[in-house]
């Protein structure tokens, strides 16, 4: 493999780890398989990565950055809260059926980070993550619709994390789809009801 630059070479092995344990588990994600599904050697992960804690921290941003970007990818211009939030529960649905396996990864990842002593920083910093991303799509929502939130907006974000996490383990389970999109569309129509207040 051509010598790639630092950035580069972390980035594919990210990847590489996200496919190995996606498709086989968290266990499955030695760093040996992950160099091998990266055709990379070991030295090339140590020169990456200090280690595979350190390359499941940037792995969850990853995960979080891709469900982030297809719950915003189509939110409809002129609509109001509901429609965004709507808009937005179909772009993870979406993302739910296309990556499984990164979403079951991050389930596993969260319970057994909570078992390990040293790893359950790494279960807060995932949920962090969600957080931050799930207040980022709340301003997003509020500025694009001329609306404020009643509650503190970190609040609400904490509110729909807990709301998506029920939603996605309930569909890795069951695979129901129709259904999990009629719970996300009533659980958007009571969050707007009760938290949202147009302002303009």
């Amino acid at each position: 493999m051509p010598r790639l630059p630092a950035e580069a070479r972390r980035a594919a092995l990210i990847e590489a780890a996200l496919r190995v344990m996606a498709r086989d588990g968290l266990a499955a994600g030695t760093t040996r398989a992950i160099v091998a599904e990266a055709g990379m050697s070991l030295a090339s992960f140590h020169y990456a990565f200090a280690s595979r804690d350190e390359l499941l921290r940037e792995l969850v941003h990853r995960v979080v950055g891709h469900e982030l970007s297809a719950a915003t990818a189509d939110l409809p211009p002129g609509a109001g809260p509901a429609d965004c939030l709507r808009a937005a529960a179909a772009g993870y649905l979406e993302h739910l059926e296309r990556e499984p396996g990164a979403e079951q990864l991050m389930v596993e990842l969260a319970m057994h980070s909570l078992r390990d002593p040293a790893l359950q920083p790494l279960a807060r910093q995932q949920y962090r993550a969600y957080t931050a991303a799930a207040t980022r799509l709340l301003e997003e929502v509020a500025t694009a619709t001329g609306t404020s939130w009643r509650r503190p907006v970190p609040e609400l974000a904490r509110l729909l994390v807990t709301l998506i996490d029920g939603a996605t383990t309930t569909w890795l389970v069951d695979r129901d789809t129709e259904a999990t999109r009629a719970v996300l569309d009533a659980a958007v129509e009571l969050f707007v009801a009760q938290h949202a207040e147009l302002t303009r």
